[in-house]
């Protein structure tokens, strides 16, 4: 079994459902999801980060808009759509099954909806 290979593979399956996420609670640039996603030590780079954003976008799950900024150029704030909004929905689901899924197998009994 390569351990490190199935680590990244679970964590890029986590990175569209984490930026999501973040963008779901408020428009962010790309330089703030980063930073934000070290923060919850996921570990991304850039050259990962745009092209899984351009997607998201072709995919209309998020839409963006250029804002002028202090500190340099206009910044592109990634914002969710409708569609984007559902999406979220439906992976918050996901999450939640998977979790409880997880629980039983670990513990024998399903997590409380604390614990998920």
């Amino acid at each position: 079994m390569n351990l490190e290979n199935n680590k990244s593979q679970m964590r890029k399956g986590m990175l569209e459902y984490c930026i999501l996420l973040l963008i779901h609670r408020q428009p962010s640039y790309a330089n703030d999801i980063i930073t934000q996603l070290k923060e919850a030590e996921m570990i991304v780079v850039e050259g990962t980060l745009y092209p899984l954003l351009t997607r998201l976008k072709n995919d209309k799950l998020l839409k963006y808009e250029w804002k002028e900024s202090t500190q340099g150029p206009p910044r592109k704030y990634y914002a969710l759509t409708l569609d984007g909004e559902e999406a979220l929905r439906q992976l918050d689901e996901s999450w939640k099954q998977l979790t409880r899924t997880v629980a039983i197998l670990k513990t024998g009994r399903p997590a409380s909806e604390a614990e998920i």
